[in-house]
């Protein structure tokens, strides 16, 4: 595939998630190291690119990074308790000149249009402002966090009317008080909450590590009960930043490296993304195919038809068949299916059952969804007394012996589908005796 082609296909595939964020708020989080990587200047650039999309933004930055330095310069110490920085009056100060400087450079960066580039024309207008009243966090295990603080409440009509007009919301890790205080607030709270208050479609945590790894194991995606499993071996404030949002209502917080390039879009308009998603509904779904649907199974089995795996099926067969057919569904995309066909004996009985057509997105192998929904198919023969299962195949075969079938000869197929068997094309048959209780 030529470039160009390439090119088109990744713009089609991703004018969904263009149409779906279009109008929606998107809270991004920032640590302080990411304003001063060198790929800063493009993650601005897509930043930029997505507010043209008529993305709602709201960024949140950090800056311990810049902070501990500057204390370091001044000789003064940098002291945690329970993950957060105590925070004396001394520190204050110095938290308050870090965070306002870091402020006018952000505000910079979005303001300058970013000459020399196809969004030069493109400067945003950004706001910012007293829009968090804080409150202090008190004492913690007999240690008084001074002049650290939480979120108390956010002027949640203002940022609404902000958005509205197409500004860019930036939130410093700052709030004040009733009392006219200051505090400085963790900037990942305060990037959780905001998309709590604003109802915001996604949370995006940037970080340093590209993917959250799970016992060695990079990892795309985990469900909010899976997070909260693996939280404690983790490590990670981000993670349970985001476990904290979905907690919250947010439906879906990336974590993704402010190191790598285009991450964001890729995340955001790429069906398998570029980081680790944690998600709180059904963003993986296994249900039966509806007429709607038969044009997404058309997409999945036309090119292992082409290649000879599949028998060639018309649209209008498979309209007539789709209430047969399963499907895998990743986020409102089908990304798998199969159909489970009945076979009935001499007696008109159904005690065997036919699986055919089982095809995956080539994007989404490997993944352990086949055997998904093979167990899927399973259980809906056994709610149906179906005993036996058959499948007839040409290249999978030892797929399917994996799953738990055994190779047979044409005479042990059902008479019924023994009158339809294709000699010509002499495909494998194997079979898998269902036990008593329904797979897991």
């Amino acid at each position: 595939m030529s470039d160009d082609n390439a090119s088109l296909n990744w713009f089609r595939h991703a004018a969904p998630y263009i149409n779906d964020l279009r109008g929606r708020t998107l809270v991004v989080g920032l640590p302080g190291d990411a304003l001063e990587h060198p790929n800063f200047r493009n993650l601005v650039h897509d930043m930029a690119l997505l507010a043209s999309l008529g993305v709602r933004l709201v960024v949140v930055h950090g800056a311990r990074a810049q902070i501990n330095r500057a204390l370091e310069k001044c000789n003064l110490a940098n002291l945690f308790h329970g993950g957060q920085r105590i925070t004396d009056r001394d520190t204050l100060e110095i938290v308050k000149s870090v965070v306002g400087k870091l402020r006018f450079d952000i505000e910079a960066a979005f303001s300058q249009g970013l000459p020399d580039s196809p969004m030069a024309r493109s400067a945003l207008k950004v706001v910012s402002g007293n829009f968090v009243t804080a409150r202090p966090s008190g004492v913690l295990d007999g240690v008084d966090l001074g002049w650290t603080g939480t979120v108390r409440r956010m002027d949640v009509n203002t940022l609404e009317q902000t958005l509205d007009q197409g500004s860019l919301v930036l939130l410093s890790p700052l709030g004040t008080s009733l009392t006219g205080e200051l505090f400085n607030i963790n900037y990942l709270d305060l990037a959780a909450e905001a998309s709590r208050v604003l109802r915001a479609e996604k949370l995006v945590l940037f970080r340093e590590p590209e993917q959250l790894q799970v016992d060695g194991r990079a990892v795309n995606e985990l469900s909010i009960l899976q997070a909260e499993q693996v939280a404690p071996r983790v490590q990670s404030e981000a993670l349970r930043c985001a476990i904290r949002a979905c907690n919250a209502g947010i439906a879906r917080t990336h974590l993704l490296s402010y190191r790598k390039n285009g991450a964001l879009i890729q995340e955001l308009f790429r069906r398998e993304g570029e980081g680790t998603m944690i998600y709180r509904d059904s963003y993986e779904v296994v249900r039966r195919a509806r007429i709607t649907d038969v044009g997404g199974v058309l997409g999945l089995i036309r090119p292992l038809e082409r290649d000879g795996v599949l028998v060639r099926r018309s649209r209008e067969k498979l309209e007539a068949e789709i209430e047969h057919f399963t499907l895998v569904e990743v986020d409102g995309t089908p990304v798998a299916c199969a159909a489970l066909y009945p076979i009935k004996d001499k007696d008109g009985l159904t005690s065997a059952a036919e699986i055919a057509c089982l095809a995956s997105h080539p994007e989404f192998r490997g993944g352990g969804r086949g055997a998904k929904l093979m167990r899927h198919l399973e259980r809906q023969a056994q709610a149906v007394h179906v005993e036996e299962l058959y499948v007839l195949t040409t290249q999978t075969e030892h797929w399917f012996i994996e799953q738990g079938f055994e190779q047979v000869g044409v005479s042990e197929l059902p008479a019924s589908r023994k009158s339809l068997y294709n000699i010509q094309r002499n495909s494998r048959i194997l079979r898998k005796s269902l036990g008593e209780n329904p797979p897991r």
